[in-house]
């Protein structure tokens, strides 16, 4: 993994997307990834493509969206719906490579600077407020996920 840009606090504004949501065990929930990129891309060709982690249990159920964002809000679309990602302070992180180890090293640092992620914990799965892995490398010009610029996102508790 290469860290493009460290662990930081930055505040981000609202931004409106459209995003396709659904619940996915962790085995296999990035080839589901994939194939909702390829959905969301034949409607939307312009904006940045992110993958949200509503809930995770890595040994259960994911509740995941993908989704681009937009100018504004759009109008519901078949499995297509409109979303925020809320203003606030994040964590975040830009790397390239494993998004796992690059995930962990975030949340040590996250942990290791005594703030509180907007999270509810829960043996059924983590909750967030918000969290997301926003690809600055065009997922439909670069095949290669081990080559894109990715942006980690976890918004802390205010």
């Amino acid at each position: 993994m290469e860290i493009i840009e460290p662990p930081q606090v930055v505040t981000l504004p609202e931004r409106h997307y459209a995003g396709i949501r659904t619940v996915t065990p962790f085995k296999g929930m990035f080839q589901v990834r994939d194939r909702l990129m390829k959905d969301l891309h034949a409607r939307f060709e312009r904006g940045d493509t992110f993958f949200r982690l509503h809930v995770i249990d890595m040994a259960g159920e994911m509740d995941v969206e993908v989704g681009v964002v937009t100018d504004a809000a759009v109008a519901p679309d078949g499995p297509v719906r409109p979303g925020v990602l809320p203003a606030g302070d994040y964590a975040t992180m830009t790397f390239i490579g494993h998004g796992r180890r690059a995930n962990g090293t975030l949340l040590e640092w996250i942990r290791g600077h005594g703030l509180a992620m907007d999270c509810v914990e829960n043996p059924a799965g983590d909750r967030f407020g918000c969290r997301y892995e926003l690809y600055r490398t065009d997922p439909r010009t670069e095949r290669m996920k081990t080559r894109w610029q990715t942006q980690l996102g976890i918004r802390l508790d205010s």
